[in-house]
């Protein structure tokens, strides 16, 4: 057990507040390195030794990119690609409708047009399709005049649509990350690092990620045929940047190298599309981690979820301004929507998930709430009662979808397949964290209470020690620009390389008020009369509304992201509160 942070046993949240690094280690850090000793903390903190901090602090693509070739059946899929191009075949690109999907067929397509080929792009309509390729949909493809079709972040698990283009003679190259079974599917070539069979330790790597890979490799073997392959590579490392960070896949080994040096690439403002959604975002470069997850991602998801599913790519991909603003000027027009739609559904989710606290695993349904929104809403409902959640939507005809996410150590994809198993469903799979399924109405009860018990001892043993994780205790007077440049210097920050967390200690609230309904500004102040000010995101949900808008507020230790925000070229040093604990 980590050392505790302040005597913090339990916080307002019920966390007990831990150090994430041990004192030891950072000052050995500290001394091997000379750097300095918040650095050192942080790195320590992330597993960082001497040996390998050069590196983990300026990453080059030269140095940690992996050999394209350890990956099973990468070579195959390379030589049957270019040789469908050489030829002249009718390539279609297959994507999935998310960001993730549309960065990997993006770059695809811009690869390819740079050598005067030009792939066709097919990806499906969320409600109408589903997820991945389906028997018809490849149909469809071969009566368009399609040679050979090439899976984008699906495809690994489709079973009855790769069966089905075997039957009909039409080869499939499948490109994807996601788990997958024991059996393999009928394909030309699968190249997965999380088949079973792959020993290249790459299965962090996103869709996107792979896909970059895949185009080292068409590159190099274009060039060793004499093909015109010039193309500079690293333009499309902003792409590749945006899909990975929009996964949420670990930002680490080759991932922190490509959302490094890709936010590099996406700030240059090349690529006419995120030029175009980020006019109308209202925002500018250099982009971060933020800027892609949090307002250019969602934008582009949108058109998946309750838009035009193949709009997110054509933008990424288009060399055509006319194009490019029309695009993005949709995806924001059907994002605003997508916000008002998520927050009535979240709202009336919140209201049943209220009537369920109780329960290990939170199941909520109703008719009409909208199959591209529940999974952000079954999201916040896991964060606020901390507990795996599924939100359900009905249509008409009395069939639902559903959608799952999970806390860390309840692994909500298997008791989903074993719901499945059990006659519940009438689909349904994903991982540990997050799950999809169907299901008949009628079903939905006996199918919450099978969760229920399948589930209530992980959670309870997930649930039991719940910690916070710190960097280091900081006083309010060390908030400067050489601190933000300090963290940012261990960036970017995402799954596996988290945001450092900061304490500030024995602070007095002096000012809270409500912004924007859910969250509420505040201001603390030290012995000193050094004031600390900041915001405090969805508060309610949270549970530190009630301390902070307190008539009679108390003193408190604080925790949260330090943070340099930039609005129309103005620059603020702002705290972001995750938790507080009274001082005794």
């Amino acid at each position: 057990m980590n050392p505790v942070c302040l005597g913090v046993e339990s916080s307002v949240r019920g966390q007990r507040w831990e150090l994430r690094a041990d004192p030891d280690d950072v000052d050995r850090l500290h001394k091997d390195t000379g750097l300095g000793r918040l650095e050192s903390a942080l790195l320590a903190g992330r597993g960082v030794t001497a040996d390998d901090a050069e590196g983990f602090l300026d990453p080059k693509l030269r140095t940690s990119l992996p050999n394209p070739s350890s990956m099973q059946d990468i070579d195959k899929a390379v030589t049957r690609i270019l040789d469908g191009m050489t030829a002249k075949e009718n390539i279609w690109i297959f994507s999935d409708y998310d960001v993730d999907g549309g960065t990997s067929a993006a770059q695809m397509i811009r690869w390819g047009r740079a050598l005067g080929y030009q792939f066709e792009l097919y990806i499906p309509d969320r409600i109408k399709e589903g997820y991945g390729p389906s028997p018809e949909a490849f149909d469809k493809l071969k009566d368009q005049g399609a040679d050979l079709v090439i899976t984008l972040d699906c495809g690994a698990a489709a079973y009855a649509a790769l069966h089905h283009a075997q039957v009909i003679d039409l080869p499939i190259v499948v490109i994807d990350h996601h788990l997958m079974d024991e059996n393999a599917p009928p394909a030309f070539a699968i190249v997965n690092p999380n088949r079973p069979d792959d020993t290249s330790g790459l299965g962090h790597l996103a869709a996107a990620g792979l896909t970059f890979m895949l185009l080292v490799a068409l590159q190099r073997e274009a060039k060793a045929r004499g093909l015109s392959a010039d193309f500079d590579l690293t333009a499309l490392l902003g792409l590749t940047a945006l899909g990975t960070i929009c996964d949420v896949v670990s930002l680490t080994g080759v991932n922190r190298t490509f959302v490094r040096q890709g936010l590099k690439v996406l700030s240059r403002n090349d690529n006419i599309g995120i030029a175009a959604l980020s006019d109308i975002a209202e925002v500018t470069p250099p982009y971060t981690v933020y800027h892609a997850g949090f307002v250019l991602g969602p934008r582009l998801n949108a058109g998946g979820r309750i838009g035009q599913a193949n709009m997110g790519a054509e933008l990424l991909a288009t060399e055509n301004a006319q194009t490019a603003y029309a695009h993005a000027a949709e995806l924001d027009r059907v994002n605003h929507k997508r916000r008002a739609m998520q927050d009535k559904i979240l709202e009336e989710a919140l209201s049943l998930a209220k009537r369920k606290a109780s329960d290990p695993v939170i199941v909520v349904a109703m008719k009409e709430w909208h199959a591209g929104i529940i999974g952000i809403v079954a999201g916040r409902l896991k964060d606020r009662f901390d507990k795996p959640a599924i939100v359900i939507g009905i249509d008409e005809e009395g069939q639902a979808k559903g959608s799952g996410r999970s806390i860390k150590g309840v692994n909500l994809g298997a008791a989903i397949s074993e719901a499945k198993a059990a006659g519940l469903l009438i689909s349904g799979g994903g991982h540990a964290m997050a799950a999809g399924l169907t299901i008949n109405a009628s079903k939905i009860d006996d199918f919450g209470a099978f969760l229920n018990e399948k589930l209530e001892q992980s959670v309870e043993l997930a649930r039991a020690n719940p910690r916070r994780f710190v960097d280091t205790i900081l006083s309010v007077g060390a908030l400067s620009e050489d601190l933000t440049e300090v963290i940012h210097s261990i960036g970017p920050y995402g799954m596996g390389n988290p945001q450092p967390v900061v304490v500030f200690a024995d602070l007095r609230l002096t000012y809270a008020q409500r912004v924007k309904g859910t969250h509420i500004r505040f201001s603390f102040t030290d012995s000193g009369g050094q004031i600390l000010s900041g915001i405090c995101f969805r508060a309610d949900e949270t549970g530190l509304a009630d301390a902070l808008l307190d008539p009679n507020p108390a003193s408190y230790h604080v925790i949260g992201y330090v943070k340099e925000n930039s609005w129309k070229g103005r620059k603020r040093i702002d705290f972001q509160l995750l938790d507080m604990a009274p001082v005794p």
